[in-house]
């Protein structure tokens, strides 16, 4: 079956623009070091466990426990930051801006309060883990005692 000229620049004009989104996706920064920064994450305001399990070992990203003394130590997502929901405030500055800030509780309760909270003093890039512990813990991903 006889093609057009036409025909045959669009078809290759397609498997180019193909071929150019498949290699040529957004790449990474580079640091003055030479070693390839992650690419920046952009979560919504609640994550699942899921996700954070996915992200959790980034060095751009720090998870926020905000539970009490006692709740952390029986089980908490390994470094994570124990920072409980009453000294938030006060503890502002320990809670990096240029970072993925992930907060989590026991049911994402007082996690999404703190996550609101740090949106008001500021913080454009925290987020709340929902399910909070309990979904941690039934995904049965690793705890830290």
């Amino acid at each position: 079956m006889p093609q057009s000229k036409t025909t045959w620049i669009i078809l290759a004009l397609l498997l180019t623009a193909l071929t150019l989104a498949a290699c040529g996706g957004a790449q990474a920064p580079v640091s003055a070091a030479g070693v390839t920064a992650p690419a920046k994450l952009n979560l919504p305001v609640n994550v699942d466990a899921a996700t954070v399990e996915n992200v959790r070992n980034r060095a751009d990203v720090v998870i926020i426990d905000v539970r009490e003394d006692v709740e952390y130590a029986g089980g908490h997502i390994p470094g994570a930051v124990l920072i409980p929901l009453a000294q938030i405030p006060q503890r502002l500055a320990e809670i990096p801006q240029d970072k993925t800030v992930i907060a989590v509780c026991r049911s994402g309760n007082r996690s999404i309060q703190v996550t609101y909270f740090l949106q008001q003093q500021g913080f454009t890039n925290v987020h709340n883990m929902a399910g909070g512990m309990r979904a941690w813990s039934r995904a049965g991903y690793e705890l830290e005692k």
